[in-house]
């Protein structure tokens, strides 16, 4: 699914860039771009997407903490857990706009 949404951004990006139909074109693909990134469903999914890389995160996380213990840098540790406390007291917005919901 990534990669199908990977080639479509990048055929959109593409005409885009290519088209010669002018001004009054790129301002159609513009406002269709914006109602989309708009609509619930496509919200939903987003968040639901950016959820599950948390949770894919935390999972990678606490895997190579295991097997790299205390041989990496106290300045990335502490990056780390400054990350892992700010998502864990309930910031309301991540860094991309995804609520921690």
């Amino acid at each position: 699914m990534r990669y199908r949404l990977t080639f479509v951004a990048g055929l959109a990006l593409g005409y885009v860039l290519g088209t010669r139909a002018g001004r009054e074109r790129y301002e159609q693909l513009k406002k269709s771009a914006r109602q989309i990134a708009q609509n619930p469903a496509v919200r939903n999914t987003a968040e639901t997407a950016a959820q599950q890389g948390r949770v894919y995160a935390g999972k990678a996380f606490h895997t190579v903490s295991h097997k790299v213990g205390d041989r990496v840098p106290a300045s990335v540790a502490d990056r780390v857990r400054s990350l892992r406390e700010r998502t864990i007291n309930g910031a309301d917005e991540d860094d991309w706009g995804t609520s921690n919901t």
